[in-house]
């Protein structure tokens, strides 16, 4: 039982690091702490892609410059890797766009707050819909 936690360490690793970042998204009403949220669930996703591309006494995928390539050599799949590196850019891309859609709403509402947006944004739209009611009462 003991070697199959410490066999499978990264699995296990990967699955607090997922369940963390999800806790954090859905229990947090900070915007902020939400996007950390987020980063914490991706860099879970991309510890299971890296350490799946992983081959037991496999070694890095580079031909030697003679190109004499011994065929019992056991190369790691870089094709993971290649992917998470993309996935890399496009979650820093992500990250940054959320953190300027977070200080955009911080200047129309003054707060990050989630719950307090929601009673702003309830606020708003009740004033909105008794003025046109008002209004449209008046004309009849």
């Amino acid at each position: 039982m003991w070697e199959f936690i410490v066999g499978h360490l990264n699995y296990w690793l990967f699955c607090v690091l997922m369940m963390t970042g999800l806790y954090i998204v859905v229990a947090r009403g900070n915007l902020v702490k939400k996007i950390v949220g987020l980063n914490i669930f991706q860099t879970a996703v991309f510890m299971l892609y890296i350490s799946m591309g992983k081959i037991a006494g496999g070694t890095a995928p580079i031909f030697p410059t003679d190109m004499n390539v011994d065929p019992n050599v056991v190369y790691s799949n870089p094709l993971p890797h290649v992917l998470i590196l993309t996935a890399i850019v496009v979650g820093i891309a992500t990250t940054s766009l959320g953190l300027a859609l977070v200080v955009r709403i911080r200047e129309e509402y003054d707060t990050i707050e989630e719950e307090d947006i929601l009673h702003i944004e309830r606020d708003i739209v009740t004033a909105e819909n008794q003025s046109h009611g008002g209004a449209m009462g008046g004309r009849a």
